[in-house]
């Protein structure tokens, strides 16, 4: 399954627009990641604890989107959005958007 964030795929063709497909992931905060990340944000370097959980997020919500795509018949997913927003005091969602194609 080719995934990409542009309208088309160089050297291939759509033949057929199966729909929008999407994926959605929420992650929790953590009270030990949040202490540890408040820690960093003081003497410097990167909150590890919540990169991990955020490429996990990120990984979940195209995988389901990947899935949505199948199921349509798709080979490919073009034009593929990720968002990220806040949820509650506590949570983010990472949500995958693209059009599953069938391509040649």
């Amino acid at each position: 399954m080719q995934i990409v964030t542009t309208d088309s795929i160089e050297g291939k063709r759509v033949v057929a627009y199966m729909g929008i497909v999407s994926g959605d992931a929420i992650v929790g905060a953590n009270f030990f990641r949040d202490f540890f990340a408040r820690i960093r944000d003081v003497v410097g370097g990167r909150a590890g604890g919540y990169e991990k959980a955020l490429r996990g997020a990120k990984e979940h919500a195209m995988e389901d989107m990947v899935e949505q795509a199948q199921e349509l018949g798709a080979n490919a997913v073009i034009g593929v959005d990720l968002d990220y927003e806040t949820v509650g005091d506590s949570m983010l969602m990472v949500s995958a958007n693209g059009t599953a194609v069938r391509i040649e």
